[in-house]
């Protein structure tokens, strides 16, 4: 671990480790977090892209080095974190990039890598942290999902699948560490202008002329969005922090309109589906 200042704890508040910081809502929440006075352990593959940040916040930002896919290092910079810094009051899981393919499309490793990614990195800072907040009595562990982690639809079957999980373990874990004091939001953004779908950023498997009808119009709205999308990233950051200094911090937060439209209309129509089959579901039981 990296980092371009030697830390001062006179000017901290929170200690905030977030992955991904160097752009879209990593960079957001680094600045609304800046905003509140804390401090910012700001880490990405590439920490040189934080050097910005870090010159304008001299003794609050912390470049660091991390691939969040690597398990060894993961533990080494969350180690040398809590050296430097004594704590981490907010973990937050950001780090990600998308993926558009049929089921049958996307590839093992394509799946695996984004599964590394979206999961078991996220899972693994998790952990790391978790002892240490449990010691203090008091964090905050925050997932960005998306509300493809919410329901899914053509073309994003494998990117859904990664957040499907990571909401399923969040769930479990916020019950688990309630008792300690540890807060945990699942944050579950629609469109927003982050360069999520745009510069490269968003990977596509290779496609099979058989599902051209349905999935390849994601394949053509997704990167055609780029920057024209309706969510700002700024207000999210400002949603997110207001969340979790909230008294009762919800465990999923939608953002965006787009999101909480299709959240509530998935919800309709999921409890629709269930009421219809009801007599079914129940008819199994043994007499």
């Amino acid at each position: 671990m990296t980092t371009t200042h030697t830390p001062d704890r006179e000017s901290s508040g929170r200690v905030w480790l977030i992955t991904g910081a160097s752009s879209g809502f990593g960079q957001a929440l680094a600045e609304v977090a800046l905003g509140a006075g804390d401090t910012v352990v700001a880490a990405a593959r590439r920490p040189a892209l934080l050097d910005a940040l870090a010159a304008a916040h001299p003794g609050r930002v912390f470049p660091v080095a991390l691939d969040v896919t690597d398990q060894a290092q993961i533990g080494a910079v969350v180690a040398e974190v809590l050296r430097q810094h004594g704590r981490i009051d907010v973990l937050v899981n950001n780090a990600g990039r998308g993926l558009v393919g049929a089921v049958e499309e996307t590839t093992e490793q394509e799946l695996r890598d984004l599964m590394d990614l979206h999961f078991f990195g996220p899972a693994a800072l998790t952990r790391a942290v978790l002892p240490q907040m449990r010691s203090q009595g008091s964090g905050a562990v925050v997932q960005m999902s998306s509300m493809g982690g919410r329901f899914s639809f053509a073309g994003v079957g494998g990117y859904s699948a990664t957040k499907f999980a990571l909401e399923g373990l969040s769930e479990a874990l916020a019950l688990e560490v309630a008792p300690f004091g540890i807060k945990v939001l699942i944050v579950e953004p629609g469109s927003f202008r982050t360069g999520f779908a745009g510069g490269g950023a968003l990977q596509q498997s290779a496609a099979l002329p058989a599902y051209e009808e349905t999935v390849g119009p994601v394949r053509e709205v997704l990167p055609s969005s780029d920057g024209k999308q309706p969510g700002d990233p700024a207000k999210a950051a400002a949603a997110i922090l207001a969340a979790l200094e909230a008294d009762r911090t919800p465990l999923r937060l939608a953002l965006g309109s787009d999101a909480a439209d299709a959240i509530l209309a998935n919800f309709e129509t999921s409890r629709q589906e269930a009421l219809d089959w009801e007599p079914v579901s129940r008819s199994t039981d043994f007499d």
